[in-house]
């Protein structure tokens, strides 16, 4: 079973998809509005965004969506309520049919060379495709966020294409090490019968896919995701990198539990990973909390999925005893800012939480 793919066939990268640690100019978030995402749970909901922004506003711009001027007022009015510094947020009227940003919302590419239209290291957006999941029908607004951003920062959207073949790909389905390397799953992107994103998109021209627009020719492939995730396996709830050299992998030790075979699985694969140099990248367990259910669903729970913001790493916690534990192993990693916790046991309802929200703009180099 193939893990990697170390060489670079397809020809040097035009661009390269920058890393969440380096510096951001702004980070967008969609202001929740739709109920259905947490049904009967939606009150507090504002709230936990509000807390995120607060956060996020201390080391940069945040960039919120909202659907009307209406929806903003209220949307302010939360955030002068928690403390939110305002005068870094801005307001976009973007119409949205949910609030999962991460896999919508816009992927800034930085350009390697100069062209016609942009000096080099200017950015452009990446044309991917969405199709809410390859299981959703709401989700023709959010499919055309992008290109509406393109146009509103007056940047290039690029198509992303095999042939004449657009590619569908979420944010969350991908984490990269800046380097040439980028983590995914085969649950997600290679399972041809449940929610197929690409239908007959063969493994090799998905990595084709990386090399050419993500400027990662080498990937690698873990298998399944944790259980209760919505998405049919995004990496961002399992395996994250935290430098160019070094990854967290969740684990499980309960054997009866239903992450635990394949979170054990994924490690054995990791054993075999090569970055894009060769060398082998260091994996530190991080810890998963407890199974949390609600209304008799488990929920995708995991201290993967933080946001790696310029002023804080945000983690979510649930009121599990690995909570310490998780954001001990995070801030021993990453020495440059703090490791904040912030509450999901509600956000998580929605069947995500930090890094499924988010979505960074990086920002000027140098």
């Amino acid at each position: 079973m193939s893990t990697r793919s170390r060489s670079a066939p397809h020809g040097s990268s035009e661009y390269r998809f920058p890393v969440e640690w380096e510096n951001h100019e702004a980070t967008w978030i969609g202001w929740p509005h739709n109920t259905t995402d947490w049904p009967g749970k939606f009150a507090p909901i504002p709230w936990v965004y509000g807390e995120i922004v607060r956060h996020l506003a201390r080391g940069e711009t945040v960039r919120v969506l909202v659907n009307a001027a209406s929806h903003q007022q209220r949307a302010a009015r939360v955030l002068e309520d928690v403390g939110a510094d305002l005068a870094r947020v801005q307001f976009f009227q973007v119409p949205t049919d949910r609030g999962w940003t991460r896999d919508f919302g816009p992927i800034f590419l930085r350009q390697r060379v100069a062209s016609r239209r942009h000096s080099e290291g200017g950015l452009v957006i990446a044309g991917f495709r969405f199709n809410g999941w390859a299981k959703y029908r709401n989700h023709k607004l959010d499919a055309q966020v992008a290109r509406q951003l393109a146009r509103r920062l007056r940047l290039s959207f690029v198509p992303v294409k095999v042939g004449r073949r657009e590619i569908v790909l979420e944010g969350g389905a991908i984490d990269v090490n800046g380097r040439g390397t980028v983590l995914t799953t085969e649950e997600c992107l290679l399972d041809p019968d449940v929610q197929t994103r690409n239908p007959g998109l063969a493994r090799n021209e998905l990595e084709q896919v990386f090399a050419r627009y993500l400027g990662a020719p080498n990937t690698l492939w873990l298998g399944r995701g944790i259980a209760g995730d919505d998405t049919h396996g995004h990496v961002d709830d399992l395996c994250r990198f935290v430098g160019p050299r070094t990854l967290v992998l969740c684990r499980e030790p309960d054997s009866s539990d239903a992450n635990y075979r394949p979170l054990e699985e994924n490690w054995e694969r990791l054993q075999d990973f090569r970055l894009e140099d060769g060398s082998k990248p260091e994996a530190v367990p991080l810890p998963m909390p407890s199974p949390l259910y609600f209304q008799g669903r488990r929920l995708p729970a995991s201290y993967a999925n933080f946001y790696m913001s310029n002023a804080a790493v945000l983690m979510p916690t649930f009121n599990d005893p690995n909570d310490r534990m998780a954001l001990g192993v995070l801030a021993e990693l990453i020495a440059d800012r703090p490791v904040i916790g912030i509450h999901a046991v509600d956000l998580v309802w929605g069947l995500g939480t930090l890094h499924c929200l988010t979505q960074q703009q990086p920002g000027r180099e140098g």
